[in-house]
């Protein structure tokens, strides 16, 4: 059984998710792919059922009711694929703003001795397509307030392009992940370095979804700043134990 499974959560991605599915299944290295959709009213689930009639026992699918948000949908993906007993377990999104093709060298990272490799827009200046100037600093600045109140050099702490090692999720604690949101990236991320765990951070170009629309909102970007606070604040009561 191959060790690798990437964690797609989709709203309304008709547009892009055959074309990543075929994308992923088409790559050098044998992965899986879970699909947690949150009740797409445009069919998205429907065109992922018709998909695994091609690649069946490669290609899941979780249906959700309705939007219960980015963090809840990866916490379902992580347990299920901790039950399936997956090593690499992958967290990207569907609209094609991360690279496939980028799979392989988080994996390759993680086999090298990381616990954790970060698909980083910023660790090499800032690497972004098609972005807004506003979003950019907006994206870029979280990580700097970030850095600031928590003391971790983790250069791009909101990135959703990652590849987690299984002991990684069975030490974290799932449960006790408490952001939905934008935040969620942030919380896995701090939570893992206050475990113990290596982080490493891979460069790649993040360029903007050209088909669908944008899931981003002002709103999440304020739980992550309100969020950071309370997260480290609550952290200086709270024992994590070595990976």
């Amino acid at each position: 059984m191959p060790d690798s499974i990437v964690i797609i959560p989709t709203y309304n991605e008709k547009e892009n998710i055959e074309r990543m599915i075929r994308k992923v299944f088409s790559l050098p290295y044998d992965f899986h792919i879970l699909i947690i959709d949150d009740g797409s009213p445009d069919g998205t689930q429907i065109i992922v059922k018709h998909l695994q009639n091609t690649y069946p026992e490669k290609l899941f699918l979780v249906e959700r009711a309705g939007k219960q948000g980015l963090g809840t949908a990866y916490i379902h993906g992580f347990k299920w694929a901790i039950e399936h007993k997956y090593n690499y377990i992958f967290e990207m999104d569907a609209d094609f703003s991360h690279n496939p093709d980028d799979l392989i060298r988080l994996r390759t990272a993680c086999i090298e001795g990381a616990d954790v490799s970060i698909g980083s827009r910023y660790i090499k200046g800032v690497n972004v397509v098609n972005w807004p100037m506003s979003r950019v600093l907006m994206s870029y600045f979280a990580s700097v307030y970030v850095r600031f109140i928590t003391g971790i050099k983790i250069q791009d702490f909101t990135a959703g392009f990652m590849c987690y090692k299984r002991n990684v999720l069975e030490t974290v604690e799932l449960n006790k992940i408490k952001f939905v949101g934008y935040a969620f990236q942030i919380e896995m991320k701090y939570t893992a370095v206050k475990h113990g765990f290596t982080v490493t951070e891979i460069p790649i170009i993040f360029t903007d979804r050209t088909a669908g629309t944008s899931k981003m909102s002002k709103g999440i970007f304020k739980e992550a700043v309100l969020g950071v606070l309370r997260m480290r604040i609550n952290s200086i009561f709270r024992k994590y134990p070595e990976g």
